[in-house]
């Protein structure tokens, strides 16, 4: 199943979560903290204003940076993913 975000919506896949410490010590999943960034898999159409469609900032395939609480969580083909506006985005890695 394939998913399209509507209009300035945006499908991130997280980036793996580191598993041990600086010391080496092993974490299990529930105390690690989920990483803020990930990939974009899928881009809506652009934002309606006033004066038309504004062009999104962010393509598939750019690493961005998200706050902790950005988005939503959604499971698709047994793969979480987050949903998230475009204004949820802080910044891209380059």
């Amino acid at each position: 199943m394939k998913i399209r975000p509507l209009h300035d919506r945006i499908v991130v896949r997280r980036t793996e979560e580191e598993q041990k410490t600086a010391g080496g010590i092993l974490l299990p999943d529930a105390a690690a903290e989920k990483p803020q960034q990930g990939e974009v898999i899928a881009v809506g159409n652009g934002q309606i204003t006033e004066q038309g469609v504004r062009e999104l900032d962010v393509k598939v395939g750019d690493t961005v940076l998200f706050g902790q609480y950005a988005g939503q969580t959604v499971k698709v083909d047994g793969e979480e993913l987050l949903i998230m506006k475009e204004s949820d985005v802080l910044g891209v890695l380059e």
